[in-house]
């Protein structure tokens, strides 16, 4: 996620800790959700109620239904968290009969407000991390397979787990929102490996990690960007759906989300603007817009694909 939402969250994360800790606990929330077009939603979401998560998220009493088999695990971009990214997918996917999870991933501290702050530590580690909350998704609901539906750091985290981590098998559909498939190593691998080699020079022991006799190690002689897109990051079975958007101020080009796969694997590339040229959704919006959330259900259940409206869509809030 861009610099600048990340330092506006940060500021505003901090200027209400002191008011914002003092909410309720989210009541279990009935259905319909409303639903808001607008990112900024997940920000005030996050306020109003601290390391909390979104209605209609996180139930692991939720128990998936015949006709929504798979729960919808909802992994968020750099800086971003469980609320703050999701504020108009969760809702739109709970009304639909889902069962929805996210997960924060990759904080660098369990302390609000930054434990809000998804996605900055090492790629690795957070990979883990999606590892354990999948197989706690899956032993709770007894489902046998999850869908993924991930935004720019998002898109490519999942997929580490699934070649290397044991994830193999276990994912139906993957829907990317904003991914950057065709980019090299960038600032969010950098970061990482920073706080990976300033961890290791305090003696600060690694994350823990559950035995894992499914995993397999990926090449040593690959990074974490190469280990995840060499050969290519598609897996035989997987249902893939790439959404990108040619206002992408962060991935740039914005082509580079647009990656056929190799024969025996199922890979579906949309660019939002193609007959919609109103939409001018850009890296953040991309996930808090009525025709990216229609792409969304339609990429999940195919079968039932609801018509994708044609709306005017700012850059960053959505609509």
């Amino acid at each position: 996620m861009m610099r600048a939402v990340r330092r506006a969250l940060v500021a505003l994360l901090a200027a209400a800790a002191v008011l914002a800790l003092g909410a309720p606990a989210l009541a279990s929330p009935t259905r319909p959700l409303p639903v808001v077009y607008d990112f900024t939603e997940g920000i005030r979401a996050e306020l109003a109620h601290p390391g909390g998560s979104l209605p209609g998220t996180n139930d692991f009493a939720c128990r998936p239904t015949r006709q929504h088999p798979r729960p919808v695990i909802l992994v968020h971009g750099s800086g971003g968290g469980r609320q703050t990214n999701w504020a108009t997918l969760a809702p739109v996917l709970a009304n639909a009969g889902y069962c929805v999870y996210a997960p924060t991933y990759g904080a660098l501290t369990t302390v609000w407000p930054a434990s809000a702050l998804g996605g900055l530590g090492p790629k690795v580690d957070s990979a883990w991390q999606i590892k354990t909350f999948v197989d706690r998704v899956m032993a709770a609901t007894g489902a046998a397979r999850v869908d993924i539906v991930g935004h720019s750091l998002g898109t490519e985290i999942p997929t580490y787990w699934m070649k290397y981590l044991g994830g193999r098998g276990k994912v139906e559909h993957y829907v990317s929102l904003a991914p950057y498939w065709r980019q090299g190593p960038d600032s969010d691998d950098d970061r990482g490996e920073s706080i990976a080699m300033f961890r290791h020079a305090l003696g600060i022991p690694e994350s823990p990690r559950p035995p894992c006799p499914e995993c397999v190690p990926a090449p040593r002689d690959l990074s974490f960007n190469e280990a995840v897109r060499q050969p290519t990051p598609y897996l035989p079975g997987v249902a893939y759906t790439n959404i990108v958007t040619r206002h992408d101020e962060i991935v740039t080009p914005y082509s580079s989300g647009i990656l056929d796969g190799p024969p025996g694997t199922d890979v579906r590339n949309i660019v939002v603007q193609d007959g919609c040229p109103a939409d001018r959704s850009d890296h953040a919006s991309i996930t808090s817009n009525r025709r990216s959330a229609a792409l969304v259900l339609g990429a999940l259940d195919p079968a039932h694909a609801p018509p994708v409206p044609c709306v005017a869509v700012p850059p960053y809030t959505g609509g």
